[in-house]
Order: structure tokens, then C-alpha cells, then sequence
């Protein structure tokens, strides 16, 4: 019998189009890792978790400095490398054109001194629009350490065991197949916030059924372009008829998913940000920003709520050595 080979990690830069910043992007990413599924290490500028493709999940590690990114990826399969890259690349917005963002909010009164201050800030979406989804309804009225709790112990209840000793965040199928009895248990969720898990999963679920029999009856990979999707299948309105999910979730997972104008004029964080502005003022507010109101809501929420855990380190320079290796 052969024996088993471990596939040798494959190294990537990926650099940002005009920079970024390393700082804002690790302390949103440690504000918001899921125990179990991903891994930030603050000292070392790095972040780990399983990126979910066609082909199954892949662990990836990745590096910030100011010109991008360095990734290690647990694979050598050249499709899914090019899965997950791609996947990397729109989760960190890499590709955007920051200068037209500058342009737009660099006068603004509230925005100006964020622009100067963080000028490559970029919005950070998702590599798993699933996951996304059920944090954000984990984190809804709690704090997101309480938020991080919640998506931690879902994960190590129902998550799959994968590569570099991280778990895969469960599926749709699976979480809908759960009775709400027992996601409130295992989670520590009130009845309602167990009811909306298992209506989000449960929709999500079909959904992807359905989407998967029309790409098979057409005779198209469906579950690759699945995989590479950086959306729900479901729509705002689909997702608003869904038990316990209102407008800041449905605006919240519209910047996530990529969505450069979204905003989320409920948001306490970014009212009191405003001077204690209402929810229709912040909207009011915000029509000066359009079409760049994610921008300027990523850098209201960096100033107010993240920068002050990652402070700036001027000795981190561009390209920098890059991740140590993957753990086995």
C-alpha cells in the first residue's frame, strides 16, 4: 500500500491595488475570529481559516503588509488554488480602485480625517457567505465577544474536522437538519435566535438544492460556481421574510458581500461615531457618501470600534516575509 503524501503548501502574493492597511485589517479579523474555524494572530500580522470550494475545504494562511498580502495555501490542485484566490482576492477587496473613494470622502468633515489617516482602507467581505450570515445572526444585540462565543460552540457542536487542525463551519444542510431545540442548547441561544438559525439554514438549504438540480439539468457545475459565489442564494426580500432577521442584518450582509454602496443606518456603533445621530439622520447623512457608503462606514466603524486593539507599527513595511507554514 502506498504511502499516504501530505500536498505541499503553495505560496501566492497577492498584492492590493494602491496598498492597504495591514492594522485595520487584522484588528477587524480578531474582532470577529470564530473559535475553532479561524485563527488571528495580532503579533505576527496573520490570519488563518478554511476556505470552502468544489473541491472541499482549504486551509490558507495569510500575511498583510502594506502593499497586499502573502497566502499559503494547503493545496497544490490548480483548481483550487485558483478557487481560492479568487475568493481571497474579493474578500479582501485586492482589486479595488481606492483613489475614486479618496476623491469622494477625503472633504468630508466626519470622513476627512479617516481618509488621511487610513488612505488604503479597504471593506473586508467574506470567503463563506454561509457563515457569514449565521455569525451576523449569532451577533445581533450582543457584544461581539459574546457574538465570537455563540459562532465558537455552534461550530464545535456541528462543524467537520478539517485540515490544519481547523473546523469547517457547518453547512446549510446540515444546521437546517438540527431541531431548534437542540441549536438553543448546544448554543446558548434564547428560542427565538435558535428559530432564526435554523430559518436562515433551512432557506439556504433549498435554495442551494434548488440552484444545484438547475445546474444539473443544464449539465453545468453548479456547486463550483457555489462555491466561488460571494453571496446567499437569497434575496433582501427573502431574507427580511425570514423570522428574526430585519433590516442591519439584510444592509450589515449587503457590504460583506461586496455590495460598495450598502450601508447600515441602524447601527448604533456608527450613530454615536456620528455624534448620536438617528437612524434616518445617519441615512440622511450618508446620501453625501454615494457610491462609496461601505468605505465610509468601514472607516467610521475602524476608527471607533477597531483601531485602538491593533495600534499602528511604522517597522511594518512592504512585502514582508511572508506566513511560516501551514500546521499540519
Amino acid at each position: 500500500m502506498a504511502a499516504h503524501v501530505e500536498p505541499q503548501p503553495t505560496r501566492v502574493r497577492l498584492d492590493a491595488r494602491g496598498g492597504m492597511e495591514p492594522e485595520a485589517i487584522v484588528a477587524s479579523l480578531a474582532a470577529h475570529t470564530v473559535p475553532g474555524a479561524e485563527r488571528t494572530d495580532v503579533e505576527a500580522f496573520a490570519h488563518e481559516r478554511l476556505v470552502p470550494t468544489a473541491l472541499g475545504p482549504v486551509a490558507v494562511r495569510v500575511w498583510f503588509d502594506r502593499d497586499g498580502a502573502e497566502v499559503a495555501l494547503g493545496t497544490e490542485d490548480p483548481a483550487a488554488v485558483a478557487a481560492v484566490l479568487a475568493s481571497i482576492e474579493r474578500w479582501l477587496d485586492l482589486s479595488a480602485d481606492l483613489e475614486p473613494v479618496r476623491q469622494a470622502l477625503g472633504g468630508d468633515p466626519d470622513l476627512g480625517p479617516c481618509v488621511r489617516a487610513r488612505p488604503a482602507l479597504r471593506v473586508i467581505g467574506t470567503t463563506d457567505p454561509f457563515q457569514t450570515a449565521v455569525t451576523t445572526v449569532l451577533g445581533q444585540q450582543v457584544s461581539l465577544s459574546a457574538g465570537r462565543t455563540f459562532a465558537g460552540r455552534l461550530v464545535a457542536a456541528f462543524g467537520t474536522p478539517g485540515p490544519a487542525g481547523l473546523v469547517s463551519f457547518p453547512t446549510a444542510e446540515a444546521l437546517a437538519d438540527q431541531d431548534t431545540a437542540i441549536l438553543r442548547a448546544a448554543i446558548g441561544l434564547t428560542a427565538a435566535r435558535a428559530r432564526t438559525v435554523s430559518a436562515l439554514a433551512g432557506a439556504v438549504a433549498a435554495a442551494q438544492d434548488h440552484g444545484q438540480q438547475s445546474a444539473d439539468s443544464r449539465g453545468a457545475g453548479g456547486s463550483a460556481r457555489a462555491a466561488l459565489s460571494g453571496n446567499l442564494p437569497l434575496s433582501r426580500a427573502e431574507l427580511l421574510a425570514l423570522p428574526g432577521i430585519g433590516p442591519w442584518t439584510a444592509d450589515y450582509l449587503e457590504v460583506r458581500y461586496g455590495h460598495r454602496d450598502a450601508f447600515t443606518p441602524g447601527d448604533l456603533v456608527l450613530r454615536r461615531a456620528l455624534g448620536g445621530l438617528s437612524a434616518s439622520e445617519a441615512a440622511e447623512r450618508a446620501r453625501a457618501w454615494s457610491p462609496f457608503r461601505a468605505y465610509a462606514l468601514t472607516h467610521l466603524w475602524t476608527a471607533s470600534a477597531y483601531a485602538v486593539h491593533v495600534p499602528v507599527r511604522p517597522g511594518l513595511g512592504a512585502r514582508g516575509s511572508g506566513p511560516g507554514p501551514l500546521p499540519s
